[in-house]
């Protein structure tokens, strides 16, 4: 029963908290009465069982812990007028697993531009995707405390401010979608490619990415970077059995079992790519999209390289230089992707960087410094299953120095 706890939590959090938050405005009253609901299940759950919808017993539960914390308030107006829209909830499960998604509009809220830029991602991550403060934390490298100090702070200036819940209205999507398709980019990558611990997919998340960038692009069907961020989020998903080995071992792209792939996923990928590309704006999520889409059909190396030297144009950001420098490599330059990755300014943080620097040394026959590179690299937080790849290949360069 815990393992089931665990999948419904992971699952489910996001969905519960955006429904009282709507019906609330409270935050904070949201996630404890979820928390709440959460525990009365580690406790009834084992004994009468695992509800028909144990969605909709979250959030009926949380409903009636939501009503008892107010009738303990002491502020009056805000007790009655929250109590007479809780009251107000359809709660029978089965009307709870139909509630229209209330998680796009938690999205527009978290991503208010009223919100710190660096606030905005970790109160997604945290209120939408249900991840912890000391996930968040792992995932930008920075102390758990200060981010919980972030969080909190964005909460205050969201009910301080009276930051509506709500998707905005048409005239106000065009300035607020870059920050919404960040975040959602952002989700996805921290489910495909967990930033720490054990798990090096976190399925949920990449499902909960993906949703929410259909819900957007249904909203948005007009708009070429909707569908370029969809599109990328199915064909990347689409190699999520391929890489890794059956021991949790990373498999790189091209050493994958193409069979593994998920073709319907691909066609469906290709379909929503090839519907952004009528529009004549390109964006960095489109060209994103046709590199994924070039890895899914075989293109030559060269061909996923000269995109990526679009893709550079548009993003110059640290880590795009870096793909693009291992595309470069890999289609056959190694020597001039090398050079690529020692220009980057940044990332000595990151183990990516040096990761990919040892694996070009490593192809260039300069072993001792590539061996240096993974150690480097090594020294740095990873996934367990980053961290069991690049071990190996230390030990298969360090047996060949």
């Amino acid at each position: 029963m815990t393992t089931e706890l665990d999948r419904v939590y992971r699952e489910e959090l996001g969905r519960p908290v955006s429904v009282l938050i709507r019906v609330l405005g409270d935050f904070q009253l949201a996630e404890d009465a979820v928390q709440d609901a959460f525990a009365s299940a580690i406790e009834r759950w084992p004994r009468d069982g695992m509800p028909r919808n144990p969605g909709g017993w979250i959030v009926t539960t949380a409903r009636n812990r939501a009503i008892d914390r107010l009738r303990r308030d002491q502020n009056f107006m805000r007790k009655a007028e929250a109590l007479a829209r809780l009251e107000a909830m359809d709660t029978a499960e089965e009307e709870v697993s139909s509630i229209p998604d209330d998680r796009l509009a938690l999205v527009f809220t978290c991503c208010h531009p009223a919100l710190p830029a660096d606030a905005r991602v970790g109160l997604t991550l945290r209120e939408v995707a249900g991840l912890t403060t000391a996930e968040i934390a792992r995932a930008f490298l920075v102390a758990e405390s200060a981010l919980a100090q972030r969080l909190v702070r964005a909460k205050r200036r969201i009910r301080e401010t009276g930051i509506p819940f709500r998707v905005p209205p048409d005239h106000l999507l065009p300035e607020r979608l870059p920050g919404v398709l960040a975040v959602l980019y952002l989700v996805f990558n921290e489910g495909y490619a967990a930033t720490a611990g054990d798990e090096p997919v976190r399925r949920e998340l990449c499902e909960e990415a993906i949703l929410l960038a259909k819900l957007l692009a249904v909203l948005m069907p007009d708009e070429p970077e909707a569908l370029g961020l969809l599109a990328l989020l199915l064909l990347q998903d689409s190699r999520r059995e391929a890489r890794f080995g059956p021991e949790g071992e990373l498999v790189l792209l091209e050493d994958q079992a193409r069979e593994l792939w998920d073709e319907a996923r691909i066609a469906e990928g290709l379909r929503v790519l090839e519907r952004a590309s009528e529009h004549r704006r390109i964006g960095s999520y489109q060209l994103q999209a046709a590199i994924a889409a070039g890895h899914a059909q075989g293109s030559d190396p060269e061909v996923v390289a000269a995109v990526y030297d679009h893709l550079v144009e548009l993003d110059p950001s640290p880590v795009v230089q870096l793909n693009r420098a291992v595309a470069v490599a890999l289609a056959g330059r190694v020597e001039e992707g090398l050079q690529l990755v020692d220009e980057i300014d940044g990332l000595d943080g990151y183990h990516l960087k040096h990761a990919a620097r040892a694996d070009l040394l490593r192809r260039l026959g300069r072993r001792d410094e590539s061996v240096e590179a993974y150690r480097a690299a090594l020294a740095l937080e990873m996934n367990e299953a980053d961290r069991r790849f690049l071990e190996r290949r230390l030990r298969e360069v360090g047996a060949e120095a």
